[in-house]
């Protein structure tokens, strides 16, 4: 088991674009200045580079005329799953020749007098460069051959088509899923409820119980500013507001407003003070002197700060408990990628949005795409221009498109939080004329990351635990971002590690954790229930007299686009 696990967390991805780089953006110019130092390095090293070229030419023709295969494909890797790619000579030469120039590229990197962080960035470049140079991505796919012939050349059409209409109003990218594949209200973000309470930054859905008792202490979610909030309530399947609902829970969830030019001075602390606000809602309407909270992502960062600006005004008494989803805390990302972020790419970046007064949502989904580009981009080039498909319906992938913006105060507060790592220190970070010092925080908590989680990584997350005081508590799920939230029970794959004692060094922890089978989901429940004080009968009214539900959920702001 051990020998097992820690080849898995020696194989964890911390290697791609995260959520740094999705926040700060990557310019043209910082990866056509790696491009120019490797161009640098082939002139000033010619005998080097014709020695590497020499190499690949001799593997090229032992490839083609012996039919060679040195460097068998990855088994993980599902571009070249087609049989075609190994039992035709045609098709299995061109795979062994595109592996041969990955393999050189590599080697000639490494051997080069680069610095290690260039040679870092090199790599990382170069890998993008080679998975947009793969086969899979031409007509000569067989799997597009076989639909050319098939249609009788109308997949060829369907595509182009599909490529104009993207080039058009999709920001050149293929898109993931339809426009009209879903509907919010209908076909997701579907559990009754009510909005109860609604200021200029959020509203306030509470749902209707689905149990015959209930706990005392309502369960307050704080979802991201960056994605709307119904990712906790996708489909019924796997609508983690249902599973709480039907456990006994008081179900509160915060829509955040998707802002305007009009909210740009809109900062952390706003969101703070209104994520304090919706909070009191919470007490008020369930008579409870204690909130459960639960923040994923950048609401966990909310709801650390919330708690820090609560003890501050010795007000911490309000929350029973934090639950973090995939959230960081500590900035600290080790990865290629934050090697082309400096001083002057943060300056850019700040000033961009600013100017603008938003960080449009688009810019961040393109960035957010180039983290997994054979997953999120090629693989949707082949299905939609190649095959000439429409892409599959995804609740996932659609609400992952229903992008937001954000605040250019928020946006900028976002960028010095991942300059300065404030958190990692006493008085950091000051949120609403308050010093925050998360030791002091002695809320118990229970955090939770994706050993395959691209966007805030397993380590940097497993650090960020380490910052809070009171009893905490750490698992980490064999997902990703997303799926490592959306991890409900029955599903056969799912699993998690866990270690009640939480080491300094990550990769130690997770060499002594122990595996569990099924979904996080039950341990979790087992741990808030003990922290949501008795058990009443329900009570099925939703608001009251002061805070009178307005609508049902899921409410106005999340429609704004």
């Amino acid at each position: 088991m051990r020998k097992n696990t820690t080849a898995v967390a020696d194989a964890a991805p911390a290697t791609y674009i995260n959520a740094q780089s999705a926040i700060t953006g990557l310019r043209g110019r910082d990866l056509l200045s790696t491009l120019r130092a490797v161009a640098v390095q082939s002139w000033r090293h010619p005998f080097r580079s014709a020695r590497r070229a020499l190499a690949l030419g001799n593997q090229v023709g032992r490839v083609m005329l012996l039919g060679e295969t040195p460097y068998p494909p990855n088994p993980r890797d599902s571009r070249f799953a087609d049989p075609t790619w190994s039992l035709n000579p045609l098709y299995r030469r061109g795979l062994q020749i595109y592996l041969s120039w990955q393999h050189q590229v590599k080697q000639w990197i490494d051997e080069s007098d680069l610095s290690k962080d260039d040679r870092a960035r090199a790599h990382f470049l170069f890998a993008l460069i080679n998975d947009a140079m793969s086969p899979t991505n031409t007509l000569l796919n067989p799997l597009a051959v076989k639909a050319l012939f098939d249609s009788g050349g109308t997949s060829l059409l369907k595509g182009l088509r599909h490529m104009a209409d993207d080039m058009l109003h999709n920001n050149g990218l293929p898109r993931q899923t339809t426009r009209d594949a879903f509907e919010i209200g209908r076909t997701v973000a579907t559990t009754p409820g009510a909005v109860v309470f609604r200021n200029d930054m959020l509203e306030l859905i509470q749902y209707k119980p689905m149990s015959e008792k209930q706990y005392s202490r309502p369960l307050l979610i704080v979802p991201p500013q960056i994605n709307k909030y119904y990712i906790f309530d996708l489909s019924p399947t796997n609508s983690f507001v249902q599973y709480a609902l039907k456990n006994g829970l008081q179900t509160f969830v915060i829509s955040w407003r998707n802002p305007d030019v009009r909210h740009r001075e809109w900062g952390l602390s706003s969101y703070v003070e209104a994520a304090e606000e919706a909070m009191n809602v919470c007490r008020a309407i369930t008579r409870a002197r204690e909130v459960n909270l639960v923040g994923a992502c950048a609401g966990g960062l909310t709801i650390a700060a919330l708690q820090g600006h609560l003890q501050a005004k010795r007000q911490i008494r309000r929350v029973a408990s934090a639950t973090y989803m995939v959230s960081l805390l500590d900035a600290q990302i080790d990865s290629p990628a934050t090697l082309f972020i400096d001083e002057q790419t943060l300056e850019a970046a700040k000033r961009r949005s600013y100017q603008r007064g938003v960080l449009e949502g688009s810019d961040m989904a393109r960035v957010f795409a180039w983290m997994r580009p054979n997953d999120l981009i090629w693989s949707y080039w082949i299905n939609n221009y190649l095959l000439g498909k429409a892409p599959p319906p995804f609740d996932i992938l659609y609400w992952n498109n229903d992008t937001t913006r954000l605040p250019a105060a928020l946006h900028g507060d976002l960028l010095d939080f991942f300059k300065h790592n404030p958190l990692s220190h006493p008085g950091g970070l000051e949120v609403c004329g308050t010093p925050i010092d998360l030791q002091k925080v002695t809320v118990d908590s229970f955090s939770v990351a994706g050993i395959n989680d691209h966007i805030t990584p397993w380590d940097s997350v497993y650090r960020s635990t380490l910052l809070l005081g009171g009893e905490r508590r750490f698992l980490l799920a064999n997902s990703g971002h997303v799926q490592s939230i959306l991890n409900p029970p029955g599903n056969p794959k799912a699993h998690y590690v866990e270690h009640s004692q939480l080491s300094g060094d990550p990769r130690a922890w997770y060499y002594d954790a122990r595996q569990q089978d099924g979904s996080w989901w039950p341990t979790w429940l087992k741990w808030i229930h003990e922290h949501s004080g008795t058990e009443r009968p329900t009570r099925m009214e939703l608001g009251n007299e002061k805070f009178v539900p307005m609508e049902a959920a899921p409410g106005t702001y999340v429609h704004v686009r």
